[in-house]
């Protein structure tokens, strides 16, 4: 079979948008599902080691459930995913204030980020995979940030069990850009996460205050429940955290290779299903997270709980825009911003 992309309806807003769903598949018979509605990956089926497919990401089976409020499952989270402290900062010159809606900061965008916008979608089947173009423009003031920003999020799912997803942007203001997709992983298909093995190419961490603000820091890994870089189980050292305000893992670790070119940040096995996940990326961080706050929420014909999943969030650090020793994450008139993750999805 060659590789398709197929169109379904997937309900409709409020005020008669409608929403639709786009089903990616590859000549092996994968497939991925994206919605319109927050650019959001509602299902990922690919094979175990004994080839019979199965769904690795959490979400739900309609749009009511994701209109009813849920932890960013699967959503392109922007103009500023992670955090912002305060919901505060300053650009040449001038103070801007956002919404505050994690704790004492701003929290992925806003209130009404990218991961609750319609996007306009373009569908197209390609020699590299079946590829989904989404666009959205968010318009100066929008959730605070200045300038009109034109977004276009590109998830192509090739032969190869190969998710990408290519962000690229433009500003007509000076504006903070930080964008990712908030995808929650379980290889197994079910259970907690702690039997999954990680390595993470990152030595350093970027350590944080009780808000789970960067300090500004950049700290090293070793000797620490924070060290991935030879794999280990993610259940092995996290109760190490549980007393911690993160109740788990939930930080940003400064990946070996900076942002300089697509490379490899973390690998992921599942000893049961057999399955592997491998993220290589262009930015120069990437968030884990394992669903410390999740609430049993129902989906897909499952509860998914506290540790039933982790989040691999490529990004730049959290707070950029307040932190001048980290990575700028400021987008100028005349530039481009331009970022590609891709996740593979093999057996081992």
């Amino acid at each position: 079979m060659d590789a398709k992309i197929e169109r379904s309806g997937f309900g409709k807003l409020p005020d008669g948008t409608t929403v639709e769903q786009y089903t990616l598949t590859n000549s092996h018979g994968a497939f991925c599902k994206i919605i319109t509605y927050g650019g959001i990956i509602t299902e990922l089926q690919v094979p175990d080691k004994n080839g019979k497919l199965g769904d690795v990401v959490v979400g739900f089976d309609n749009l009511d459930q994701y209109l009813a409020g849920h932890p960013y499952f699967g959503a392109i989270t922007g103009r500023f995913a992670n955090r912002i402290a305060k919901g505060k900062f300053t650009l040449d010159g001038k103070t801007y204030s956002l919404a505050i809606n994690n704790g004492p900061n701003a929290l992925h965008g806003g209130l009404k980020g990218f991961d609750k916008v319609v996007w306009k979608a373009t569908p197209n089947e390609s020699k590299d995979g079946a590829t989904l173009k989404l666009d959205y423009t968010s318009v100066d003031g929008e959730e605070g940030f200045p300038g009109t920003l034109k977004v276009t999020v590109t998830y192509t799912f090739t032969d190869k069990n190969e998710l990408r997803i290519d962000y690229d942007a433009v500003t007509d203001k000076a504006t903070p850009i930080n964008l990712t997709n908030h995808s929650y992983f379980n290889l197994a298909g079910g259970g907690d996460v702690f039997g999954h093995e990680l390595m993470l190419t990152a030595k350093n961490l970027t350590p944080t205050d009780d808000t789970l603000i960067p300090t500004g820091e950049i700290k090293s890994v070793m000797g620490t429940p924070f060290d991935f870089t030879e794999k280990k189980s993610i259940g092995k050292d996290i109760e190490k955290l549980f007393g911690q305000p993160h109740r788990g893992y939930d930080h940003n670790f400064v990946l070996d290779n900076q942002g300089k070119g697509l490379a490899l940040a973390a690998r992921v096995f599942e000893p049961k299903s057999g399955r592997v996940m491998e993220v290589s990326t262009e930015e120069p961080g990437v968030q884990l997270y394992t669903a410390n706050f999740l609430e049993d929420t129902r989906g897909k014909g499952k509860v998914h709980g506290q540790y039933s999943a982790f989040c691999l969030e490529t990004q730049h650090y959290p707070d950029s825009v307040n932190q001048p020793n980290f990575p700028s994450t400021i987008l100028r008139p005349g530039e481009k911003y331009r970022t590609a993750t891709v996740f593979r999805f093999s057996v081992g």
